[in-house]
């Protein structure tokens, strides 16, 4: 066969190839419902020649998924003492390369998932609030599979490609009534902090209060707090503000994200608001996740968290360690809104998390 011939047969297999491939699934994952975690299939997400490929782990977790090489993609958000995160299954990993991937690290056996190894976590603030939950805090991600380094990213039941990130991700709450699946959620992940957020799936504004479109400015502008390190608590809490609305001179304003083509976010027109808390109880550590003794940390030196006041994750522009992929933001920690630190280290933002924006806008994707 001639070289101009085979190079036609060439290009038109490669057109049938890519004539069968897709970016979008048939229903997206947001659209999938399942009445309890009894109820899930082996995959949430069974598409097939999509672009970003299948599902890297399973859904249906219990007692025989449950250990440290688990690849379960159900999570769970209950109370301080009973949550889940979304880290990548491989060591020394980065949001950016595997927000796709990511499987469910909880901090108690039952979900059929990892554990959060003992030490991991440095200081937790579970929040109850009339149209959401949400747990911040302070941890070594490199005991879960995390570099030092990477300022992280989002992940969110919805994507570029509305398969969600992880893709096949599902979450599952108790925190408004019932254990019930939640449509609407976001966990930022990165810069030794982390925010997980569900939203009430019978409120109005679940979709609002659980925004997907901010990944590139933190935990601090999309779940603001008062996480400090060193303290475990759990609280209620009134709303914040949706995500990007904020009030300027008694005037409601609508933040617009630029796109990452644009560069570093270097600056933002407000500060979030850290809603207002009450009847806060402390605990400690040993007390919560006593299980997690039962795992085995790996790692010698824990890294130091973050500093400051407030807890904020986001990513920064750009690709490489802390670049989230399709989404990211960047994890700081500085004060908001005149928020008392006690002198602890906390979760928000100020300034100097605007930099961190600018630099390590990788946390909040």
């Amino acid at each position: 066969m001639s070289p101009v011939a085979l190079s036609s047969v060439l290009l038109l297999l490669s057109s049938l190839v890519s004539a069968q491939q897709s970016t979008f699934p048939a229903t997206p994952l947001a659209s999938k419902h399942f009445a309890s975690p009894t109820s899930l299939p082996e995959q949430v997400d069974t598409d097939s020649n999509l672009i970003r490929g299948g599902q890297h782990g399973f859904n249906i977790c219990n007692s025989t998924t449950q250990n440290q090489q688990s690849n379960c993609q159900t999570s769970f958000l209950n109370s301080i003492d009973d949550f889940c995160l979304w880290a990548p299954s491989d060591p020394e990993s980065i949001v950016a390369d595997t927000e796709g991937e990511m499987v469910a690290w909880c901090t108690k056996p039952g979900h059929g998932s990892r554990l959060i190894p003992p030490g991991a976590l440095q200081g937790v603030q579970y929040m109850k609030t009339p149209d959401y939950s949400q747990v911040v805090g302070f941890i070594d991600q490199r005991l879960i599979n995390l570099k030092s380094d990477d300022f992280g990213g989002e992940m969110d039941p919805h994507g570029a490609d509305l398969r969600g990130n992880p893709l096949g991700g599902v979450v599952f709450s108790s925190s408004f009534g019932d254990l019930k699946q939640i449509i609407e959620w976001h966990n930022f992940m990165g810069g030794n902090a982390f925010c997980f957020k569900v939203c009430d799936p019978a409120g109005p504004n679940a979709a609002h209060f659980c925004e997907h479109i901010y990944d590139r400015i933190g935990c601090a502008y999309n779940a603001p707090n008062n996480a400090q390190n060193g303290t475990f608590e759990s609280c209620l809490g009134d709303n914040q503000d949706f995500p990007g609305i904020f009030t300027s001179n008694g005037q409601v304003m609508t933040y617009t994200q630029p796109a990452e083509s644009l560069g570093a976010i270097t600056s933002i027109p407000y500060l979030p608001k850290v809603p207002a808390s009450s009847s806060c109880s402390q605990f400690s550590s040993t007390s919560l996740y006593a299980a997690l003794a039962t795992v085995t940390n790996t790692l010698a030196a824990p890294t130091a968290a973050p500093s400051g006041s407030g807890i904020q994750t986001s990513r920064p522009s750009g690709s490489g360690a802390g670049a989230a992929g399709s989404k990211s933001g960047a994890a700081g920690a500085t004060s908001t809104s005149g928020a008392s630190t006690s002198g602890a280290s906390s979760l928000a933002i100020s300034g100097v998390s605007i930099v961190g924006i600018a630099f390590a806008a990788v946390f909040l994707s």
